[in-house]
């Protein structure tokens, strides 16, 4: 199961109710964290969760209210005691951004870092998922993410009781392992089938583009911003972002399961307009709140 934490919701300025933006993806011992926004590490102390669990962080481009959290959550990880090398992905010009940054004020006890700059592909993979990117269309380069579960086994369990199979046997035929049972050997393809792993897009900023239909196809989560409704959609446009409506297209016109709009302009006092128009396009669409966890 995958678990999604809300720690910003808001788009350029913060607001009593909304932080910049971050959202944390949490997933088998890994904690991804999707853009950094100012604050962003306060926001983990109050939804409980220790600095020092982040395992990576994805950027998703180097506009202030995206990245400004960084310097103090590499700070805290090293006052919390973070022991590994946290893998850092962001677009063209991250290096070049992480050194100027931390050349800026007396850094000390920054946990050790490497930054890998992405554009289209893979950006890394485990045995249990892959991130993949791809360009965004914004004022500044820009990608987004999808988080994608591989495909996994699981027991056929009413063949497995008729065999009389159970406990470590059964991880093993899980894991794609034949194995002697009873002087029998059993072929895990006899006992198993493949199930379809989760597949979860966050977008920072963007207009619509390619690379954002490509990322959200057959997606189970998009999560999108939609800064603005539809009725100030020139303003939106001059910005390169996206409206509600846009959003709730692109998740209409490429499969998507569930949509939750994000990056909410601070104009916006109530959700209720943005759900309404939303859910005109896109009937299973929410709005993300500061805090909010959801399962996949």
């Amino acid at each position: 199961m995958v678990e999604i934490t809300f720690l910003g919701t808001s788009c350029m300025q913060p607001t009593k109710e909304r932080n910049h933006s971050g959202v944390l993806l949490s997933f088998k011992g890994e904690n991804i964290l999707f853009d950094c926004g100012e604050g962003t590490q306060r926001q983990m102390r109050f939804a409980g969760i220790k600095p020092a669990k982040i395992t990576r962080l994805c950027i998703s481009h180097w506009h202030g209210d995206h990245v400004f959290g960084i310097p103090g959550l590499l700070s805290a990880m090293g006052a919390d005691q973070f022991s590994k090398k946290l893998k850092i992905y962001g677009p063209k010009g991250s290096k070049r951004y992480f050194e100027h940054m931390f050349q800026s004020f007396a850094a000390k006890g920054i946990v050790e870092h490497e930054v890998h700059e992405v554009t289209d592909g893979v950006a890394f993979e485990t045995e249990t998922f892959k991130v993949i990117c791809a360009p965004l269309k914004h004022s500044t380069p820009c990608v987004g993410y999808s988080f994608i579960e591989k495909t996994r086994l699981r027991i056929n369990v009413p063949k497995a009781k008729v065999l009389g199979i159970d406990g470590p046997l059964l991880g093993r035929l899980q894991d794609g392992e034949d194995i002697v049972y009873k002087g029998k050997k059993i072929l895990s393809s006899d006992l198993t089938y493949p199930v379809s792993g989760k597949k979860i897009t966050v977008f920072g900023d963007t207009m619509p583009c390619e690379g954002a239909n490509r990322l959200a196809k057959d997606a189970d989560l998009l999560i999108s911003e939609g800064t603005h409704l539809d009725d100030i959609k020139a303003k939106t446009e001059k910005a390169m972002h996206l409206t509600v409506k846009q959003a709730a297209l692109i998740a209409s016109e490429n499969n998507v399961k569930k949509l939750i709009i994000t990056h909410i302009s601070p104009r916006y006092k109530s959700t209720t307009d943005i759900v309404s128009e939303a859910r005109d396009h896109f009937d299973n669409s929410i709005v993300a709140e500061d805090f909010m966890r959801i399962d996949v």
